[in-house]
């Protein structure tokens, strides 16, 4: 019998190798990247996107200018590259989709893959639809002058429309012209015919895009990668010329360390970098598994990473000389106005006040004439309060920085520019999040093989179109916001977690750095062994248990926009009825519920199955498919 026993082990030895070239074999029809370069762009455009341009030159903003910095640092260097490269690593190795890969680690983690791809799903609904309202400022672009430069006719025709006049001619046509927003998220008005035909055109362009997935996006990637860096560049060197340009970009970067204290700041700097790199939406899983098993994914991680962030501190420069270009031009108007009033009062000749001796003149008048300087009622002109006047998203986009467009020479080409900037920038993010649906499901066997790939992403675009149609509603920007605040955040903080803990503790992670070591010929050093195991999933921890905790100190809340308000042009703060709050709910738990679900349905699967139920607590986390497929030949 000890004879008998040596054939056994050497089949034994040689059956992970032959389980792992039967892998290759049955991949090897599996499509490929043209080179190295594309698939770096392709990660690099998924994760750089709006938020880099309208989001991260806010959060620097408003948290203390260059002191927000120190906290995105260290939540960039715990908490984005570790999980990065985990999820680079983890595609590469397996060369599956999200759902194929958590289901091959350990049938219980399946959820995890299934979550990632509803929140994929979830998260292209609304973000191509923000491309729409870009596509229909870029259409209005080529008129002269610009459409948000003049306030339009009243019906009548007898003078300027009352909601222009009161608000400003950006916000009408914002609000009014491309929204044709409703008082309520409650009244969903009709649908917008001009939105309607942007978004065909945006999911057709998609369409064209993503429809022979890697084939095609790999193409379109070279185009809708390095554009915004061009036009980010044309920016710069026309935004420093601007006046004004050296105020915006000193109060962006002067640090006030004092506003370290306030732990906001440091979850809004974890939150900024976790989803500005797109992690947990499979995408970037699915992106890696079109790699070659040998590359070396621990630098990827680190270039993509290092990439993302550069961009968003690249992004802010154009964005503040532009800023302090609109609040200097915003000053010197206020400043403007008092100086007539002033002349105008006291009968003074043309040109004796000027900018530049305005509070000499004025120090001069308060002492002799303190009355008739009182009875003026001059505003008062700071330039700091412009420069504080802080917004994010599509405010800085479509309100702040389309008004400073319109104060810059040749007015047009900028917002051509601008716009064309902003579309490439989401259109590269969109790739990711199609390729998290759309290999998943060739993954899933659902669908018949010999169906064409092209029939499989237009049927995806079209389902998509028609159930984005409710954004362009007149309430659809309110559920822009609720799908962007409730499906697009929390569920990513959950998942990641079951990501870094899965391979920590499920999987091993003594397992999984042997893994690492045979696609990048190293060892993972002693940095992203502590990352994995405690600070990445102890920080994900703390931001989940921060993020829940701020959102239950005030009801949820929106900012509608209502012309019969009584503090209009101000925005009206409103509640959440009970069934919007139960919508905001079940989209922050359905992606996550999968979790859970999955386990279970393969724990009862198994005890059904077992003849002996007692034995199923012991191999609960067993993962015996990822032993066959996380084999370590020596080739």
């Amino acid at each position: 019998s000890r004879h008998a026993g040596k054939p056994e082990e050497r089949v034994h030895k040689r059956k992970p190798r032959l389980v792992l070239i039967e892998v290759v074999l049955k991949e090897d029809g599996r499509p490929k990247w043209d080179n190295k370069f594309q698939y770096i762009l392709s990660c690099i455009g998924f994760a750089v996107g709006l938020g880099n341009v309208w989001r991260f030159p806010y959060l620097c903003q408003i948290h203390g200018g260059g002191a927000f910095l120190i906290p995105y640092f260290i939540a960039l260097i715990f908490e984005g590259i570790p999980l990065l490269h985990l999820e680079l690593a983890l595609g590469q190795r397996l060369r599956r989709g999200s759902i194929g890969a958590w289901n091959t680690i350990s049938p219980y983690l399946g959820g995890v893959g299934v979550g990632s791809w509803m929140v994929s799903v979830l998260v292209s609904l609304y973000y191509n639809t923000v491309l729409t309202w870009v596509m229909w400022y870029f259409i209005n672009s080529f008129q002269e002058p610009l459409p948000w430069s003049v306030c339009p006719l009243n019906e009548n025709r007898t003078g300027l429309s009352e909601e222009c006049y009161e608000s400003t001619a950006v916000n009408y046509f914002w609000y009014r012209k491309t929204l044709n927003i409703t008082p309520d998220v409650t009244e969903n008005g009709t649908l917008q015919w001009w939105l309607v035909l942007c978004l065909a055109a945006c999911w057709g362009i998609v369409y064209l895009c993503t429809i022979r997935g890697i084939e095609t996006t790999g193409k379109a990637i070279y185009v809708t990668a390095i554009f915004p860096y061009l036009v980010l560049t044309i920016f710069l060197i026309h935004g420093l010329t601007l006046p004004g340009a050296t105020e915006g970009l000193a109060y962006l970067f002067t640090p006030n360390l004092n506003i370290l204290k306030n732990p906001r700041v440091w979850l809004d700097a974890a939150t900024q970098i976790f989803f500005s790199l797109s992690l947990a939406f499979g995408g970037l899983i699915a992106f890696s598994s079109y790699n070659p098993p040998k590359n070396d994914c621990e630098k990827d991680a680190v270039t993509v990473a290092i990439v993302n962030c550069m961009t968003s501190l690249y992004a802010s420069i154009p964005v503040f000389s532009v800023l302090g270009f609109k609040a200097t031009t915003g000053y010197w108007d206020c400043l403007d106005r008092n100086i007539i009033s002033i002349i105008n009062k006291f009968d003074l000749p043309e040109q004796s006040i000027m900018r530049q001796n305005y509070t000499i003149w004025i120090r001069l008048l308060n002492s002799s004439y303190p009355e008739k300087i009182a009875g003026l009622k001059l505003k008062s002109c700071d330039l700091q309060e412009f420069l504080d006047q802080s917004v994010s998203g599509t405010g800085l986009a479509f309100i702040v920085f389309t008004q400073a467009v319109i104060l810059m020479p040749g007015s047009q080409a900028w917002a051509i520019l601008f716009f064309i900037m902003l579309f490439s920038l989401g259109l590269s993010s969109m790739f990711g999040n199609i390729e998290g649906v759309f290999t998943p499901l060739l993954e899933l066997q659902i669908i018949s093989k010999s169906t064409p790939k092209e029939l499989i992403t237009g049927i995806i675009c079209l389902i998509s179109f028609l159930i984005a149609l409710c954004f362009t509603l007149g309430s659809g920007s309110y559920w822009i916001d609720i799908f962007d605040s409730y499906a697009g955040s929390l569920p990513l903080l959950v998942l990641a977690f079951f990501e870094v803990t899965g391979i920590a503790y499920v999987y091993n992670i003594k397992r999984f750095s042997k893994d690492v070591k045979w696609m990048t010929g190293r060892q993972p050093n002693l940095y992203w062994q502590i990352t994995w195991r405690f600070i990445s999933p102890l920080l994900l921890l703390i931001v989940f248990v921060a993020f829940v905790a701020i959102q239950i100190q005030k009801p949820p809340s929106y900012a509608a926009w209502n012309p019969k308000y009584e503090d209009f042009p101000m925005k009206e703060e409103k509640v959440y009825p009970p069934w919007v709050l139960a919508i905001c709910m079940l989209l922050a738990v359905l992606p996550c519920i999968f979790v859970p679900l999955v386990a279970l349905f393969h724990l009862i699967k198994r005890m059904l199955g077992s003849k002996d139920p007692r034995s199923v607590s012991s191999e609960v986390f067993s993962c015996h498919r990822a032993n066959s497929n996380f084999s370590h030949p020596k080739i």
